[in-house]
């Protein structure tokens, strides 16, 4: 055992960082009130308070148990029962006494911490699902069909990301909590160093060498739950992290489809209708024809930036305003500023859906064979 643990080093610091991947990765607007013109704002749900750790740790220790909301348990950490042993008088026999005492907080801390991460969760799994009520309720009004900015489903749209918020916000709990027990983890290796090392000196007697290998065990398996834990929460902090980096752009594209009355992304097919046409191969991501007024073009558009930035994710666009050239000098220049305002029409709606102003670019030229005015994106 000795042996072993001589060869083990200092755990290394877990890092826990964010991740977005989402088909149209943006961020979120924080409120939608002031996307509509509304300065009302949603303030972030704070998350639990962490458990202390008591000022002892039981001879017998019952099983604590980390579960998520539904009362399953997902993990069970055990406490190891630190024995008391003999005082010897001898000063190898003090030393034992305080790595005792230090690998007893230990377990005192590994028993709140665990504690902790089942609150966390079940704080977690709370906000989820109150976040996707609230966004069925969009989602289901939508669908059916609504008014354009209904304010009613603008107030579930900021109960939405106010749940979303507070993911976030134990998602932060949960990275200080892995930076706790990793800090513990280095903890208890130091100390299975220490206690090796006291095999080494002088002066002891056989019960202090007794006490020495039994409080080894019992700091190896400390290591071994500890290390558990941190994988535990390693894991809740990656599978909340991508699940809000997901649904951060799923409520862009909710906040957008709230504006205009429409859910994007229903699968209702317009091709050809209000002028506009998916592109083939080799040709413009999207053509948007304003032969007439009100021209219905958002679904269409929303789901060819869709499966471009799926195939892409970086890609950028080019949206091209295009007029014809017949009649007068002063029709084809009254033609050409229309187009540039269908032009700035058609971005507007793609940074409601979540495009990156950063992400595009506009231009203007004219066409002998266009007979209207069109708006052409490019992927770029």
């Amino acid at each position: 055992m000795r042996g072993l643990s001589s060869k083990q080093g200092l755990k290394k610091s877990l890092f826990l960082a964010f991740a977005l991947t989402a088909g149209l990765s943006l961020a979120a607007c924080s409120d939608l009130d002031a996307m509509l013109g509304d300065d009302t704002t949603t303030g972030d749900m704070a998350a639990s308070d962490a458990p202390t750790a008591g000022s002892g740790f039981p001879a017998t220790a019952a099983p604590v148990s980390t579960a998520v909301a539904g009362g399953a348990p997902v993990a069970t950490i055990t406490p190891v029962a630190i024995d008391a042993g003999a005082d010897t008088g001898t000063a190898v026999n003090k030393t034992i006494q305080s790595l005792r005492a230090q690998v007893s907080g230990l377990q005192s801390k590994l028993a709140a911490n665990s504690a902790q991460l089942g609150a966390l969760r079940n704080n977690g799994a709370g906000a989820a699902g109150a976040y996707q009520e609230a966004k069925a309720h969009i989602t289901t009004r939508l669908q059916v069909g609504t008014t354009r900015g209904n304010p009613e489903l603008v107030a579930e749209w900021n109960t939405a990301q106010g749940q979303l918020d507070a993911l976030s916000a134990n998602i932060n709990s949960l990275n200080a909590l892995g930076t706790d027990v990793t800090n513990d983890s280095s903890t208890a290796h130091f100390a299975l160093n220490q206690i090796s090392a006291t095999f080494n000196v002088s002066g002891a007697v056989d019960e202090d060498h007794r006490q020495l290998q039994l409080l080894e065990d019992q700091t190896s398996q400390t290591i071994v739950m500890i290390d558990r834990l941190l994988k535990e929460v390693s894991d809740a902090v990656q599978r909340q992290t991508a699940y809000v980096g997901t649904e951060r752009s799923n409520l862009t594209v909710l906040a957008s489809s709230i504006k205009s009355g429409e859910l994007y992304g229903s699968g209702s097919s317009a091709l050809g209708l209000g002028g506009t046409q998916s592109a083939g191969a080799g040709t413009p991501l999207v053509v948007v024809r304003f032969d007439h007024a009100d021209v219905d073009y958002q679904q269409i558009l929303y789901a060819a930036l869709n499966q471009a930035l799926q195939n892409r994710p970086g890609a950028s666009f080019q949206v091209v305003a295009v007029s014809p050239t017949r009649g007068t000098a002063a029709s084809v220049q009254i033609a050409q500023g229309t187009a540039r305002r269908h032009a700035q029409d058609v971005m507007r709606s793609m940074t409601d859906m979540g495009v990156p102003a950063t992400r595009l670019a506009v231009a203007s030229t004219t066409d002998p064979s266009a007979t209207t005015s069109e708006v052409r994106v490019f992927v770029r």
